[in-house]
């Protein structure tokens, strides 16, 4: 096996290009990230591959030197992951001549043996500088760095990737070896600055906005960084968001992201005369659509037939719109969650708790299709129930309440308390620390997912066979939403 410090020093990714004109002093750095296998348009219109590329083949027609870059999670979220396991978009990220790819955490959902084959047909670049897959299927597949020289002028660009504790389940990233992300960023920077003699150094990052200005300011030599993780949409235009941030010598960082869902594409001017750097976003919207080409349809042809299959398969009613961060639809999966519990512990349910992360997308008014409730729970999670005590439970509420980022039911009722507090109440009687409860909640959690490590102190008693989707379409078909109208609680469960 290759060694990955040494491939620090000894493997660098060139691409050289040479141009006359006073435009060659510019480099335009198209990105993405968090397209989250969002292929064709959402549901409000905006984004799609294909769009995408017509913009993207307009930029390179018009410009002489284009890099194109993807900051990871391009995988998971849609009926084109389910069914094909990420062959769609590393044919898409192929095909639209993508420069770089980094690793986003998503990318580790089906194992790290199943990434390491769909990167069999990899075309891009795959970067990584502060991950280390020596004892890993992904040993070989990754390089720390990558130099572009533009006319005389040496572009360095890095990947930084997340710590995976609490963020990617440990059985799917067997052997990886985490290194500190700003750490690493400095000491890579430092000898791509001072030993390759870069002009420029770009950081694409997977860590989320607040991680990248924490990188910014804490580095000398880093002149952009473009992000991903957190779903941030940067839009300079605005200024909504900061984008321009010192760095220890004073210097400003641009800071680049898109959302998600790739509405948007990003693109960065960096003029080496001038020694600026300027972004912009562009919509990937509907008026593209008259440039796509039959041949970039056919791109998409061999897939589309059984996803539109499943997407027509009808399995129940709703009575109205659940909106992804609406109370109705955290209470209604909380609800199933307890439900699936009891069913498949035989034992009553304490409470039942969901993480709006897992929650992807909404749920229409009136006809449901097993196409929605897969998009809308695309992971390979299952309904577990584990026994906990009632101190762990405490400190879970503590460090939770307030942030909104779980939905929790009881029965129907409420749980109550403050951040940092330990009066924590469920249907107005305070948690017993010496209690145990039974928690109805998905393994990715139970697992300690979210850093929610206080549910690795319980015990699991049941898991259900099915994945979580599978449940809620047989609820659905056979279960307790079959034949109504489907409602929910609008109220707020976790309440101050």
């Amino acid at each position: 096996m290759k060694s990955f410090r040494a491939l620090l020093y000894l493997i660098v990714a060139v691409f050289a290009t040479s141009h006359n004109d006073t435009s060659a002093q510019h480099l335009v750095i198209l990105h993405t990230n968090d397209t989250h296998s969002q292929i064709d348009p959402d549901a409000d219109g905006m984004g799609g591959v294909l769009r995408r590329k017509v913009l993207i083949d307009s930029v390179r027609k018009a410009q002489p030197n284009v890099l194109l870059v993807d900051a990871g999670d391009a995988w998971q979220g849609s009926l084109f992951f389910t069914l094909f396991d990420g062959e769609v978009e590393q044919k898409m990220l192929n095909a639209l001549g993508y420069d770089i790819q980094i690793l986003g955490n998503h990318e580790f959902d089906n194992g790290m043996e199943a990434l390491a084959r769909k990167y069999q047909a990899a075309t891009p670049t795959r970067l990584s500088t502060n991950y280390d897959f020596r004892e890993t299927p992904l040993d070989s597949m990754f390089v720390p760095y990558v130099i572009r020289e533009i006319d005389n002028r040496k572009v360095g660009i890095i990947a930084i990737n997340i710590d995976p504790k609490g963020l990617i389940d440990p059985a799917n990233c067997i052997g990886l070896k985490y290194e500190n992300g700003v750490e690493k960023a400095n000491a890579t920077a430092w000898f791509l600055k001072n030993i390759v003699g870069a002009d420029r150094i770009i950081a694409i990052t997977h860590i989320g906005y607040p991680y990248d200005v924490k990188l910014a300011r804490e580095t000398e030599n880093i002149d952009v960084v473009i992000g991903g993780h957190s779903h941030t949409l940067i839009n300079p235009q605005s200024g909504d968001i900061p984008y321009l941030i010192d760095n220890k010598a004073g210097r400003p960082v641009l800071i680049a992201q898109l959302g998600k869902g790739g509405k948007y594409l990003g693109e960065i001017d960096i003029d080496f005369d001038k020694g600026t750097a300027t972004s912009r976003i562009i919509p990937v919207n509907s008026r593209l659509d008259k440039n796509v080409t039959p041949a970039d349809e056919a791109l998409l042809t061999p897939y589309r037939f059984k996803v539109d299959s499943i997407k027509a398969i009808k399995v129940g009613t709703t009575a109205l719109d659940f909106p992804r961060a609406s109370w109705q639809l955290r209470n209604l999966l909380s609800d199933f969650a307890t439900s699936v519990g009891e069913r498949i512990s035989g034992k009553p349910i304490d409470m039942g708790l969901v993480n709006i992360g897992g929650i992807r997308n909404s749920l229409p008014k009136g006809t449901v299709t097993q196409g929605h409730i897969i998009e809308m729970l695309p992971f390979n999670n299952r309904v577990v129930v584990l026994e906990l005590k009632g101190k762990d439970l405490i400190a879970l509420f503590d460090k939770y309440l307030g942030e909104q980022a779980v939905s929790a039911s009881v029965k129907g009722r409420r749980i109550k308390g403050s951040k940092g507090a330990t009066d924590v109440t469920i249907n107005g009687k305070r948690i017993n620390p010496k209690k145990t409860y039974r928690i109805a909640t998905i393994d990715y959690l139970a697992n300690g997912g979210d850093s929610m490590e206080e549910f690795t102190n319980g015990t699991v008693i049941a898991r259900s066979p099915n994945l979580l989707y599978r449940d809620l379409i047989n609820e659905f078909e056979n279960g307790r939403f079959k034949d109504i109208s489907v409602s929910a609680d609008p109220n707020p469960r976790i309440v101050q």
